[in-house]
């Protein structure tokens, strides 16, 4: 797996990355067992970046990931976890909270240090308390090498970016805002980039939009974005070709003259990600692209904070 630089931070990461969030049972009942294959097979293949949170599974996803990595060198593979959000309308970056739950990650995660610690989800939770408590506890951590790079994670670009800046962060990872239908992130990590902070791209499939299955009832896209996804999904089955296959090469082949260091997406299943590595090898079909950026053309960039849709984060 091709690697590269994540900004000034002295890891190279690969191009595509593991989301543990699925290990977690968010979706769907996983096993250790299945968490192991995933892991494994990730690693045989130098996807040795794993993405996770307290949040997922409400700490199942990170006991998962733990176990599945005992044994494993730790100098084999990058752990990224965050702090911050603990239930779906939960946020607290106290410095209470940050060290409680630095000390409980690693406990979990059944390690000594974290490479990249994330301040989950900031534009939902209290800027002071972020600014003030969090990441000055974060920064105290990383001096003392049980944190080795301190990073934020969101959807609002704006509100990601400015902050990023500000506070000098090592990392940035948005989501759903380098796909297929939405590619707003591209222009924000080039500049965060010339600023020295390493960018990440997370669920480039847009939590399910971009699947066979289409999204989820609890989506926040506009219908209209929905309806423009599934036909797209339509046409990849009339090309032979499923949506997913198309949406993570688009994301993969396009991140590196974006600023894009890795794209990271969530599987807990070792099909599933010996399917992404696959694919993350295959040259994009232009032709077809060209198909799909004329049917997505009407809802191009149109995320839930432009507009709205029924459900999830836009309506809280």
């Amino acid at each position: 797996m091709k690697t590269v630089a994540l900004g000034r931070t002295g890891i190279q990461v690969p191009v595509l990355a593991m989301g543990a969030a699925s290990l977690g049972s968010i979706y769907h009942p996983v096993s250790q067992h299945q968490a192991d294959e995933t892991v494994a097979a990730a690693l045989t293949h130098e996807v040795n970046y794993f993405d996770v949170a307290p949040y997922y599974g409400l700490t199942k996803a990170e006991t998962a990931l733990g176990i599945a990595l005992k044994g494993v060198a730790r100098k084999s593979y990058t752990l990224a976890t965050k702090v911050g959000r603990y239930g779906d309308s939960q946020w607290d970056f106290s410095r209470e909270a940050t060290l409680r739950s630095v000390d409980e990650s690693l406990a979990r995660l059944g390690t000594d240090y974290i490479d990249i610690i994330q301040c989950h989800d900031v534009e939902y939770g209290d800027l002071r308390q972020v600014v003030e408590e969090a990441l000055p506890t974060l920064r105290e951590l990383q001096k003392s090498g049980v944190v080795r790079h301190v990073g934020i994670t969101g959807y609002d670009l704006a509100f990601l970016e400015k902050l990023a800046i500000e506070q000098k962060v090592d990392t940035v990872m948005a989501y759903c805002t380098w796909t297929l239908q939405d590619r707003r992130l591209g222009a924000v990590a080039r500049r965060l980039n010339q600023a020295g902070i390493g960018v990440l791209n997370a669920s480039p499939l847009s939590m399910g939009l971009l699947t066979r299955s289409g999204a989820p009832a609890w989506h926040p896209a506009h219908q209209e974005v929905q309806n423009a996804c599934r036909a797209v999904s339509d046409l990849c089955d009339r090309e032979g070709t499923p949506i997913s296959q198309v949406a993570l090469q688009f994301a993969l082949t396009t991140a590196a003259e974006q600023g894009i260091a890795s794209t990271v997406i969530g599987t807990a299943s070792q099909e599933n990600m010996l399917d992404n590595v696959r694919w993350s090898d295959r040259p994009l079909d232009g032709a077809l692209l060209e198909k799909i950026d004329a049917l997505l053309a009407p809802v191009l960039n149109l995320g839930w904070d432009v507009l709205p849709g029924n459900g999830g984060k836009a309506q809280k």
